[in-house]
């Protein structure tokens, strides 16, 4: 029988070794210099070693691993005394070379921002052919600069000789354990997206099969040992997380409050619970629910009362929402404390932090008897009034005329369960969220994924779909929430193949015509002050566009209903459903500035009502 070429050998050889790491995901997109790595995946796919994903648009195909990846980490069991939670696990993208390789960039920061692991396997000319004009070719090594935690530009290989063959097969399995380690933190604590930039010389697919050759005996007859090389004896271990302590905080830390943000997993709660510290906690915080969560907290925290009492503050995780908890954190009569595992820089946006640690001893997670129960109960009375207002506001007798996005969020999160998964859109759609999630009359509570790295709208449906992908695995629904435009910027990501895996997915669209969360800020003030001024906001911000969402999922093959009220969206949320629906809620914009700042104005006077 011919011989493979060495592209394809190699090829095999690193798919088969990054299996034996723990990949079991592969996102591809179609190319031709990356034919050798295709080849590789779906012949392992066939036998059973991953599960394959096809998209034909990169960006799409970064986001769906990103997805995957957050996923997973759903679905693993991670110590609830961890320092910090398990972010990802390692998913693999394949592109040819090019321009499709600069279309990875916006999942690639994402992932570099959250601690995602991703191994992205781009596909290059060989070294000769750079800087020729050869087509499709462009300088593709480093291109991830600064976003990567290890990156490799690995000459094509050639095999000429059995002692060739087996330096190259001994490279190919060091280098699968360098990117797999650094990927997932695995020495410095700080996993995230990882860069091979793989060079192949023609030619670049493989022999054709012998007749009736089992695909396991295939796949088995090129992994590296066909060179007669074991593989070295490095082993990374997936999940493997640090423990850090240290005690850390003052003696007497006074008024407390801790901040959750974006990832800061379960040990926030459990410190705010043992300490009796009111819990100021994001949706994507993994630290939701429990006694000591205030509702509303960000509208709680406009007033003075017990926010103005404030003496210390820890922050977990990456606060990213709300501007109140920004302006807290910034005053000077604050002590902030800031809990950060790992070799990432830390979240002190506003450069106030007195101490920065790696981690809390345990007996700061300890139940303390001397706890300052009126400070903890203010906090609560607080909450419960702004809680009330929110109620009252989003309520369906208050939404009779027509849905509000803010009683959209509650009427998503009401029908969540402790199993759920919701993915949720940046802009307007999370800070809706974050305002009803600890409302009584929620359910349950569901782990929420949100793309918060660099708070973009851009990959969120592929985000959501990746998601559904592995949490659907163990049994788990997953429900999304993003705005319109989230949607319109990656309605791409609807696209999938006949061949592809199976994916169930509820996206509700709340669609506005246009980009509400810039009412919500200063262009919002400045559109009220004349006509002309509306006029600029309307064009530059807010953007509508008039698209017609049930004709485009239509195109993409995808269910789509529209309800015109909440009732009949609890109901569209509860029915049993399969694949991929859009639920579409259309709701005004015009009306968001006036809105917001209304109940802003009422949270205030209730609170101090309390207080």
């Amino acid at each position: 029988m011919p011989e493979n070429p060495a592209s394809v050998r190699a090829a095999r050889g690193l798919i088969s070794e990054l299996v034996a790491h723990g990949v079991r995901d592969v996102v591809l997109a179609p190319g031709s210099r990356s034919a050798p790595l295709a080849y590789a995946a779906v012949e392992a796919a066939e036998a059973g070693r991953l599960i394959l994903h096809v998209r034909i648009d990169e960006r799409t195909a970064g986001f769906l691993a990103l997805g995957l990846s957050r996923g997973g980490a759903l679905t693993v069991p991670n110590s609830s005394d961890a320092p910090f939670p398990l972010t990802g696990v390692p998913v693999a993208v394949i592109t040819t070379s090019g321009t499709a390789v600069a279309n990875l960039h916006p999942a690639v920061l994402e992932a570099h921002h959250t601690g995602v692991p991703l191994i992205l396997l781009t596909a290059d000319r060989p070294h000769e052919l750079r800087g020729t004009g050869a087509s499709q070719t462009t300088r593709q090594p480093g291109i991830f600069t600064g976003a990567v935690r290890y990156e490799a530009d690995v000459p094509a290989p050639s095999g000429t000789d059995l002692a060739t063959r087996a330096t190259e097969a001994r490279d190919l399995a060091a280098l699968a354990a360098r990117a797999a380690s650094a990927a997932l933190g695995m020495r410095d604590g700080a996993p995230g997206p990882v860069h091979l930039n793989l060079s192949f010389r023609d030619p670049l697919h493989p022999v054709p099969e012998t007749p009736g050759e089992p695909v396991e005996d295939r796949v088995a007859r090129v992994s590296p040992s066909e060179a007669g090389v074991d593989r070295p004896v490095t082993v990374v271990v997936p999940g493997l997380v640090r423990h850090y302590a240290s005690p850390a905080l003052p003696g007497h830390p006074g008024r407390t409050v801790v901040v959750a943000g974006d990832g800061a997993g379960p040990g926030a709660r459990r410190l705010a619970e043992a300490q009796g510290w009111p819990l100021l906690a994001e949706p994507s915080s993994g630290a939701c629910g429990g006694p000591n969560t205030i509702p509303a907290y960000r509208l709680v925290l406009g007033e003075d009362g017990p926010a103005g009492e404030i003496q210390h503050a820890v922050v977990l995780g990456r606060p990213t929402l709300s501007r109140p908890v920004q302006r807290m954190l910034a005053r000077p009569d604050v002590t902030v404390t800031v809990v950060a595992p790992g070799g990432l820089p830390w979240p002190d946006a506003v450069r106030n932090a007195a101490q920065v640690v790696p981690g809390l001893a345990p007996q700061w997670y300890e139940p303390q008897d001397d706890a300052d129960h009126d400070w903890l109960g203010r906090w609560q009375a607080a909450g419960r009034a702004a809680e009330a207002v929110v109620d009252e506001t989003t309520c369906d007798d208050a939404v009779a005329d027509g849905p509000t996005a803010l009683s959209v969020a509650r009427a998503v999160a009401t029908v969540l369960g402790d199993d759920d998964v919701l993915v949720v859109g940046s802009s307007n759609p999370i800070r809706d969220l974050d305002l009803v999630l600890g409302m009584d009359d929620i359910g349950g509570l569901p782990a929420v994924v949100a793309n918060r790295g660099l708070a973009g709208i851009d990959g969120t449906v592929s985000t959501a779909t990746g998601v559904a992908l592995a949490a659907g695995r163990a049994g788990r629904r997953t429900r999304a929430l993003m705005g319109d435009l989230a949607f319109l910027h990656d309605v791409g990501g609807l696209l999938r193949g006949p061949g592809e895996p199976a994916v169930d997915l509820e996206i509700v669209v709340v669609n506005d015509d246009g980009g509400s969360i810039f009412a919500t800020l200063e262009h919002g003030e400045l559109a009220a002050t004349s006509e002309a001024a509306a006029a600029r906001f309307e064009r530059v911000f807010g953007t509508p566009h008039g698209a017609n969402l049930a004709q485009l999922c239509a195109g993409y093959g995808v269910d789509h209903q529209l309800v015109k009220d909440i009732p009949t969206l609890r109901h569209a949320l509860q029915a049993p459903s399969r694949g991929v629906q859009v639920i579409e809620v259309r709701v005004p914009r015009a009306a968001r500035h006036a809105e917001t700042r209304d109940l802003a104005h009422r949270v205030a006077e209730a609170v101090r009502g309390v207080v």
